[in-house]
């Protein structure tokens, strides 16, 4: 059955199950124990959106394996509609493991090989009505990496014509067999996107910058009509062709950092979509990321609206 049309957001890209340590600052070896929980960017982006109110669902594929079942237990319980995700037979949901080393060191192991089920998303498996009715279609980079999704993909993206498209750079080079044709594959998903954000790393291969300014303007010249770059421990950039706002970090002592960007990303559209200021948006997707980094899951810890305004009203305090 198709599903109902008029999702808020549809996020396209990987999902999986995180297994994180529950022992900090050791190497995966002298890990004890691992807890489990929904990960991957495109589930993450689906869950935070969800938890902030929007109407998500996931363009995915998942494994015919208990992890398979789990992923799709999970993105309901999060209230994010799964009936865009595939079973792909013969193919194992992906696993990722990570080590913690606060603050700023969250190596990652991606458990993928020989291919995932996200890696395995058809054209003709597309819902194209609910692609079409959606409010934002949610890219991500790493999605571009192989075939057959690199060509879904772009197949999505054509029933987009004129709508919102926001494109998550989210850069893995670990996923391509040839990296070098990562700009060529940037530059062509940047011509249909509105929206475009992604840290120095990201920018570089998009736009062949690494400055957030710069970086900016040129993702601009693409086409998009708001740019995000994200600074780290600088903070955020937005801009627009009449705006550029710099907005600053929230202070947070860092349990794991990743997720932080799915939760900046989930927050965007909820605020974006809700019509708010730019700068509002960035500060409540600065909030968001903080809260993530100081908890150790990534779909799980998710932030609501009132924990993120929480934390903005305790920033305006200390302004």
């Amino acid at each position: 059955m198709s599903p109902e049309p008029g999702y808020d957001v549809i996020t396209l890209g990987r999902v999986g199950v995180d297994l994180y340590p529950e022992q900090s600052g050791v190497g995966l070896a002298e890990v004890r124990s691992f807890a489990k929980s929904l990960g991957g960017t495109a589930g993450n982006v689906a869950v935070a959106g969800a938890r902030l109110g929007l109407r998500t669902a996931l363009l995915s594929g998942v494994g015919d394996d208990p992890f398979g079942g789990y992923v799709r237990s999970a993105l309901r319980g999060f209230q994010v509609d799964d009936a865009l995700v595939t079973t792909v037979p013969g193919v194992q949901t992906p696993v990722t493991f990570c080590e913690l080393f606060p603050p700023d060191d969250f190596p990652l192991y991606f458990y993928r090989r020989p291919v995932a089920p996200d890696q395995c998303l058809t054209p003709d498996r597309l819902d194209r009505a609910a692609l079409r009715s959606a409010r934002v279609l949610w890219i991500t980079g790493s999605a571009l990496a192989v075939e057959p999704t690199r060509s879904t993909v772009f197949a999505a993206l054509a029933e987009r014509a004129g709508g919102e498209v926001w494109f998550d750079l989210d850069w893995r080079p670990g996923f391509w067999a040839d990296p070098a044709r990562a700009p060529e594959l940037y530059a062509r998903a940047l011509s249909y996107a509105t929206l475009a954000v992604g840290n120095a790393a990201e920018t570089e291969v998009a736009v062949g910058s690494r400055d957030p300014e710069e970086a900016a303007g040129l993702l601009l010249r693409h086409g998009v009509r708001t740019a995000v770059v994200k600074r780290g421990p600088a903070g955020v950039l937005g801009r627009t062709a009449r705006e550029s706002y710099a907005v600053p970090p929230v202070p947070v002592e860092a349990v794991n950092g990743l997720g932080a960007g799915d939760a900046f990303g989930g927050a965007l559209c909820a605020g974006l979509l809700a019509g708010d200021p730019l700068p509002d948006v960035l500060r409540a997707a600065n909030a968001a990321g903080a809260l993530v980094a100081s908890r150790l899951a990534c779909a799980d810890a998710m932030p609501t609206r009132a924990e993120i305004d929480t934390v903005l009203d305790r920033e305006a305090e200390r302004a």
